[in-house]
C-alpha cells in the first residue's frame, strides 16, 4: 500500500532558488516543506542585481511590488581601465517585460528576507524547518523520502514526499546522494568581497564598473539599501590569511580611492570562480537546481537569478503534474529548457570576465560589440536582450525571425470593461492563445482546439485601440506594443505558456506541441 506524503514536494536549501520554487508551488496551490540546514538568513551579499525577467517572475508570484521596495533600479554597466578609458558601456533601455528598469542592484540578505516572509504568507502551503539538515535521501515508484538530521540536538526524522527539489547549493551533498556528477573547472585565483556602508555618495557610484586590468581587475558596485561592494583578486603570493581584518583589507580600497570619509567596511570574505554544470539534471522523482545544477562566474549578475529561473520552471510544471492537469513526461522539458539557458549565461559570463581582466583581444572585444545586420528582431546585447528558449515544449522553428520561443511583451493593456493593467495580470496564470484582432479559436482545428482546451487554455482577441471591443474575451492594445511585436514575425497569432514564453504561432502550426 502507497504510503502516505507530508507534502507534495520537499525542497532542500531554502536559499533565493528553495524560496522561489516553495512561492510558484503554493501560487498553484501545491504543498512544499522546505529543509535548511542553517536556522538563519545567510548574512553576507551573494548576488548584486536582478533584471526585468527575475522581476516578472516575481509579478507571476505576487511579490514583485513589496520587493521594489527593497531594489534600487540600475542605471547602466561600464568597463573602464585605470586610466579612465572605457571599453564598453551597456545602457538600459526601458523593460518590454513590465517593468521600466531593465536591472535593479539589490542587497541580498534584505530582498531574501522579503521573499521568505511572502513564502510564511502561504499558510499550510509551505513548512520550512530550520536546522534541519538532509542526510540520507530514497525514492520508489510513489515518492521519495527524505532522512534529516536536527543539527542542535542530533534527533533524526524522515519527510515523504512526491517529488524533492535540490537546491542545497554549489557543495549539494543531495547531488552526489542521487549519482549526478559536476563537471567543469575551479579558477585557482581567489577573490576578496568587500560590502560597505555608504557614507556619502560619489561621483557616479550608480555605475556598475568593472574596472579592467590584468593584475587588480575590479568589480565596483552599488548595492540597495545604502551598501557598496568590490570584488578584487588577490595577487599569487596573497592569501585570504594576510586579510583576517577590515585593518588589512583597508589598503585594497584606499588604492581605489575609497576612504573612511566614503564607506565603512561591513564584512569581507573570500570565493573563487567556478564553471561548472551537472551531468543531469534528474534522477526520478528528484531535481537539481540553482547551484546544485550549475556554476558560473559573476560577471554577467546571473547565478542567482539563473537558480530561480530554474526554481519557477519546474515549480509550475510539477505543481500542474502533482495536480493531475499535466502528464509526468512534463518534467522532462526542465532540463531541456533551462541547460542551455545556464549554458548561455555562464558562457556570457566567461566572455565578459576576459574583458575584465584584460585577457580579451581586440578582435574579441570588437566582435562583442559588433551588431549583427538585416535581423528582424531588434538588436539589443545579449546581457540585457529579452529572454528566447533555445528548445523544450515548443511547435515551429527558433531563431532570429521567429516568435515562437520568445517571452511576449508585457505592456500595460486594457480589457472590455476599460480596465488598465499589465498583460500579464489580465491572462492569469495558465495557457492562453493570443490572436491578432482575432478570436484565435476560429484559426484552430477541432482537434487542435481539443488539445488547448484540455490544457485549459483561454483564447483571447487583441484590438487595436482604434477598433471597438466586440466581446467579453479581449484585449486592447493600449501603447501599440503587442500588435506590432506580432506583425513583425508574421503571426496572427500565438500560444503563450503560464511562463509566457511562445510555444506555438499560426505561421508554423498552432496545434499543441509534442512532448
Amino acid at each position: 500500500m502507497p504510503q502516505s506524503h507530508d507534502a507534495d514536494v520537499a525542497i532542500v536549501g531554502y536559499g533565493p532558488t528553495g524560496v522561489i520554487a516553495a512561492l510558484t508551488l503554493a501560487r498553484h496551490g501545491v504543498s512544499a516543506i522546505a529543509l535548511e540546514r542553517d536556522k538563519d538568513l545567510y548574512p553576507r551579499a551573494r548576488a548584486v542585481t536582478v533584471n526585468d525577467w527575475t522581476m516578472r517572475i516575481f509579478q507571476d508570484l505576487g511579490v514583485d511590488e513589496r520587493v521594489e521596495k527593497k531594489i534600487d533600479p540600475q542605471r547602466a554597466l561600464r568597463w573602464m581601465t585605470y586610466d579612465g578609458t572605457e571599453i564598453l558601456r551597456i545602457e538600459h533601455p526601458p523593460s518590454t517585460l513590465g517593468r521600466t528598469p531593465r536591472f535593479y542592484n539589490i542587497y541580498q540578505p534584505t530582498m531574501e528576507a522579503e521573499l521568505r516572509a511572502a513564502a510564511q504568507e502561504a499558510g499550510d502551503l509551505v513548512t520550512v524547518r530550520y536546522g534541519a539538515e538532509v542526510t540520507g535521501i530514497d525514492q520508489d515508484a510513489d515518492g521519495v523520502t527524505l532522512t534529516t538530521t536536527d543539527t542542535t540536538t542530533g534527533e533524526t526524522r524522515t519527510v515523504r514526499t512526491r517529488y524533492a527539489i535540490a537546491a542545497d547549493g554549489g557543495s549539494s551533498a543531495t547531488r552526489g546522494r542521487i549519482g549526478c556528477r559536476l563537471d567543469g573547472d575551479t579558477n585557482t585565483v581567489t577573490w576578496v568581497v568587500i560590502d560597505c556602508r555608504v557614507k556619502r555618495w560619489w561621483p557616479d557610484r550608480d555605475f556598475l564598473t568593472f574596472w579592467s586590468d590584468a593584475e587588480r581587475p575590479v568589480v565596483d558596485i552599488a548595492l540597495s539599501a545604502g551598501n557598496h561592494r568590490w570584488e578584487i583578486p588577490l595577487k599569487p603570493d596573497e592569501t585570504p590569511e594576510d586579510y583576517p581584518t577590515s585593518t588589512e583589507v583597508w589598503p585594497l580600497l584606499k588604492a581605489l580611492g575609497v576612504t573612511e570619509d566614503d564607506v565603512d567596511i561591513h564584512q569581507h570574505a573570500f570565493y573563487r570562480h567556478h564553471v561548472r554544470m551537472a551531468d543531469t539534471w534528474r534522477q526520478g522523482r528528484v531535481f537539481l537546481a540553482g547551484d546544485a545544477a550549475h556554476l558560473m562566474p559573476p560577471w554577467a549578475g546571473a547565478g542567482m537569478q539563473t537558480g530561480m529561473r530554474d526554481a519557477h520552471n519546474l515549480g509550475w510544471k510539477l505543481a500542474r503534474v502533482v495536480k493531475g492537469e499535466l502528464p509526468q513526461a512534463w518534467l522532462d522539458t526542465y532540463e531541456a529548457e533551462r541547460r542551455p539557458n545556464a549554458a548561455f549565461y555562464t558562457s556570457l559570463a566567461v566572455g565578459l570576465g576576459r574583458v575584465i581582466k584584460r585577457e580579451a583581444s581586440e578582435e574579441e572585444q570588437a566582435a562583442m560589440n559588433a551588431v549583427p545586420e538585416n535581423t528582424v528582431t531588434p538588436y539589443e546585447p545579449p546581457l540585457i536582450a529579452p529572454p528566447v528558449l533555445e528548445g523544450g515544449w515548443l511547435r515551429g522553428p527558433l531563431g532570429d525571425a521567429s516568435v515562437v520561443g520568445r517571452m511576449v511583451p508585457q505592456p500595460v493593456m486594457g480589457d472590455t470593461a476599460g480596465r488598465m493593467a499589465r498583460l500579464d495580470d489580465l491572462l492569469g496564470h495558465g495557457f492562453v492563445l493570443l490572436g491578432d484582432d482575432i478570436d484565435p479559436a476560429t484559426l484552430l482545428t477541432p482537434e487542435e482546439k481539443a488539445g488547448w482546451d484540455a490544457l485549459g487554455a483561454r483564447y483571447l482577441a487583441v484590438r487595436p485601440k482604434t477598433a471597438y471591443t466586440q466581446g467579453p474575451d479581449e484585449l486592447v492594445d493600449l501603447y501599440e506594443a503587442l500588435l506590432p511585436w506580432l506583425r513583425r514575425y508574421g503571426a496572427r497569432a500565438v500560444a503563450v505558456r503560464p511562463d509566457r514564453f511562445v510555444a506555438a504561432a499560426d505561421v508554423s502550426g498552432l496545434a499543441v506541441p509534442t512532448l
